[in-house]
């Protein structure tokens, strides 16, 4: 069942505003412990960010604020669990790309609309993708791996953490910009894809910087260029795709918190307040980025805007790849 976009309780709330009554509510706010679902394993990026901004959330509020690992249909089941908890500011998810992806993938499949059924809190960091290349495929540079695609058309594979994620989606992006046809294998997570990588058995694949960077460092596959508007802080060597002749093409993947629908906008904003706090503080600045990620922290607002734009960004490309999940 669709939760309400603004059921009674959240419109008493706005019709209120942000007066006295708001006010002394979110100064009050919270006076128990606080969760964020994590609707994947632990150990990933997603549980990773999450684990990053509780332990200081915590001490800034003075309450626990517990993650929980609820994993499963590439997101669903946990974040349905957020979508359907009460609109408090005491339940909280972190969403990957796959959460934008999955409206247009599982349109009309899932238990809860994407965008209606959340009150977005915060876009908390993203991390642009890196391209790495098997190094069994002849050449140095991206514009090599693309003219041998071309030349040898559907003989060339890459791989991806499976279908759906941004590593999917930004390769079917790539192959749409440049006409290259290559043969998508899914595996079940990164490791497994970037073992054949280094084997050979495919040819590409897009992951982020930190899961790559030690094989790079090995000399085991080759960094081909980073999907961002700019070279990164974390990698300032690494060239961007863009530089490759790709005008804008840029593909990250990120962590975004939110709440379920209706949740109190006051509350919202100073959830969001205090993420942008932690994550911009020099030392935890620092260990993002050693991570490959770059600090966003963005306002409600701003995170409602951006998830919208990925929903249709990818919804765009899922229907002109003709990706299914089948």
């Amino acid at each position: 069942m669709h939760q309400p976009l603004l059921p009674r309780r959240g419109l008493a709330i706005l019709a209120a505003g942000l007066g006295p009554a708001a006010t002394a509510r979110a100064a009050d706010y919270p006076t128990r412990p606080l969760r964020i679902i994590v609707p994947y394993t632990p150990g990933g990026t997603t549980d990773i960010a999450a684990r990053l901004i509780a332990e200081p959330l915590a001490k800034a509020f003075g309450q626990p604020v517990i993650v929980e690992n609820r994993p499963g249909a590439n997101s669903i089941v946990g974040a349905a669990a957020a979508a359907t908890s009460p609109a408090d500011g005491y339940t909280l998810v972190m969403v990957l790309p796959a959460h934008a992806a999955n409206a247009t993938l599982q349109a009309g499949k899932m238990p809860f609309d994407a965008i209606a059924s959340f009150a977005p809190v915060s876009l908390v960091v993203s991390a642009p993708l890196v391209l790495a290349g098997s190094r069994q495929v002849p050449g140095q540079t991206l514009r090599d791996y693309l003219d041998h695609a071309r030349k040898n058309p559907g003989r060339m594979n890459y791989g991806s953490s499976g279908i759906g994620a941004t590593a999917h989606l930004a390769m079917e992006l790539l192959k749409l910009r440049t006409g290259a046809q290559m043969e998508h294998i899914p595996y079940r997570g990164t490791q497994p894809a970037l073992q054949d990588l280094m084997a050979g058995n495919i040819g590409l694949l897009f992951d982020s910087y930190s899961t790559l960077k030690p094989q790079f460092e090995a000399g085991a596959i080759r960094p081909l260029g980073i999907a961002a508007r700019e070279r990164a802080a974390f990698a300032p060597d690494l060239p961007t795709i863009i530089e490759a002749g790709l005008p804008d093409f840029a593909a990250s993947s990120w962590c975004m918190l939110l709440a379920p629908a209706g949740t109190p906008p006051d509350l919202a904003t100073r959830l969001s307040s205090e993420v942008a706090r932690i994550v911009r503080e020099p030392g935890m600045t620092t260990r993002l980025q050693d991570l490959g990620f770059v600090v966003e922290g963005r306002k409600p607002a701003e995170t409602a805007a951006f998830l919208q734009a990925e929903v249709v960004r990818w919804g765009e490309v899922i229907r002109a790849a003709k990706v299914t999940l089948e």
